[in-house]
């Protein structure tokens, strides 16, 4: 792919050099004089010190033959401009960081794939790591619903029966769907059907509207996260 990343900073970098480790052809625009020399020395891609709200800019770094934009300054403005130049220019994919929570819906009318601010949501997996301690990643879906994956205690409720008989016997409630089951021995992920039997020790990734409350993590006997919630 062919990537303009706009800023090269906290957020930016990361994203650089995964996308030049992954071989894609990148070019970075960067304000800061300082930061555009590292990323430079650092990264095997070209480098432009220069104001990525000109278009002028943007199409000195190739934005007519850019695949993807993504910008990733702290300023909301800057990224909204950035954004809306390549939606002049009909770039294919356009994502951007966005700082402020009540910005996002503007990003999303012009059009653009957004991230929330990495900070934000790098504290709430740190504050939810502590909170949570049975939970082993997770990702929020709207409003409630989560995906986790969490490993089945030698004595939760659910070891040792398929999902239809943990379903009859109430063990999972509402809403509560096992996606995909990874086992010790087995190298490729199962995708469990209603006559999959779960085994002590498995790691499940789970869907749940109400999110993974402790409720929910009982099932898989972590009973223990009743005393953080």
């Amino acid at each position: 792919m062919y990537i303009i990343a706009v800023g090269a900073g906290s957020i930016g970098s990361p994203l650089i050099d995964v996308a030049t480790t992954d071989e894609n052809e990148v070019v970075v625009i960067e304000r800061n004089e300082e930061k555009a020399d590292r990323a430079a020395r650092e990264y095997d891609c070209l480098v432009l010190h220069d104001d990525a709200t000109e278009m002028s800019t943007l199409e000195d770094a190739g934005i007519d033959r850019a695949d993807a934009l993504i910008s990733t300054t702290d300023q909301d403005a800057t990224n909204i401009m950035v954004c809306l130049l390549a939606k002049e220019r009909d770039v294919p994919a356009i994502v951007s960081v966005v700082h402020n929570p009540e910005h996002m819906n503007l990003f999303r009318r012009i059009g653009v794939n957004t991230m929330e601010n990495p900070q934000s949501l790098i504290a709430e997996y740190l504050y939810r790591a502590v909170k949570r301690p049975s939970i082993k990643d997770y990702m929020r879906v709207g409003d409630t619903a989560e995906v986790f994956e969490i490993t089945v205690d030698e004595d939760a409720p659910i070891a040792n029966k398929t999902l239809i008989e943990a379903d009859e016997a109430g063990l999972l409630p509402h809403g509560v769907l096992v996606v995909a089951i990874e086992r010790n021995g087995e190298a490729d992920p199962i995708t469990p059907q209603g006559g999959t039997e779960v085994h002590a020790g498995d790691l499940l990734t789970v869907y749940s509207q109400d999110g993974a409350t402790p409720d929910v993590t009982d099932a898989f006997g972590h009973y223990e996260d009743h005393d953080f919630a």
